[in-house]
């Protein structure tokens, strides 16, 4: 059976991940830090393993690769998101928000390449943001991460086609997730949706889906792309 590590796949988009992949026939590894019991509950519904490590701790990841092994496709999903002006950003926040979306999908691809790189095979599906592509007022920390996450799949791509592994990203819009209801009111999120040119905001099965594609043979020829599942939504 076919081996997948999502990070952060305890709740909201990696948990709809974890599903789909399931779903999919994937033997499914769930990495969670502080959600424990949403995780070995979703292990027990799809059938997959919960495994911690605290993504941004690089020897947490090490061990977590101990326990898991070699993978053919890694879902770097984990991320924290922070809404404040630049001025009032706090250096522990700053660093915080690289640890977790920036350091933490260095160290898992980092882990997980070797393996792929032996068997000749692989996927790697980095979960970035619309906010990457086009920049965010009040999240110049998160907006930067995730364009950085961008900018290292354009790199891995290149670096690792010839040994068969294909990286793609996804820049999710306005998902719905608990993510999003704690920074913002319904009316805010009501004003998001109104935007879209679709008239609504995304669900994280939205984004799910569109991940399971990528992991699949029916796109073995699709590589180097960042693919938004934004509804046409613009910062």
């Amino acid at each position: 059976m076919r081996k997948a590590l999502v990070t952060g796949g305890s709740r909201g988009i990696g948990a709809a991940i974890c599903r789909a992949l399931a779903r999919d026939g994937w033997q499914v590894y769930i990495n969670y830090n502080k959600s424990k019991d949403k995780a070995l509950a979703l292990a027990e519904e799809t059938g997959g393993t919960a495994v911690w490590a605290d993504v941004s701790d690089r020897a947490a990841v090490a061990a977590m690769f101990e326990t898991v092994g070699d993978v053919e496709l890694l879902v770097n999903n984990a991320g924290v998101a922070h809404a404040e002006l630049v001025q009032d950003l706090t250096d522990e926040v700053w660093r915080e928000l690289y640890g977790v979306n920036i350091d933490g999908a260095f160290y898992c691809t980092r882990a997980a390449v070797p393996g792929m790189v032996r068997a000749r095979r692989g996927c790697i599906i980095n979960i970035a943001s619309v906010c990457g592509v086009y920049g965010s007022s009040c999240e110049a920390a998160y907006a930067s991460t995730k364009g950085a996450m961008i900018s290292m799949t354009l790199s891995l791509y290149k670096e690792l086609g010839p040994s068969g592994i294909r990286v793609n990203a996804i820049a999710p819009g306005v998902i719905v997730t608990d993510m999003l209801t704690d920074a913002f009111n319904d009316e805010e999120i009501a004003a998001m949706a109104a935007e879209a040119p679709l008239g609504r905001n995304g669900t994280p099965e939205d984004v799910a889906e569109l991940a399971a594609f990528l992991a699949s043979e029916r796109a073995s020829f699709i590589t180097g792309q960042i693919i938004g599942c934004d509804g046409g939504f613009r910062v």
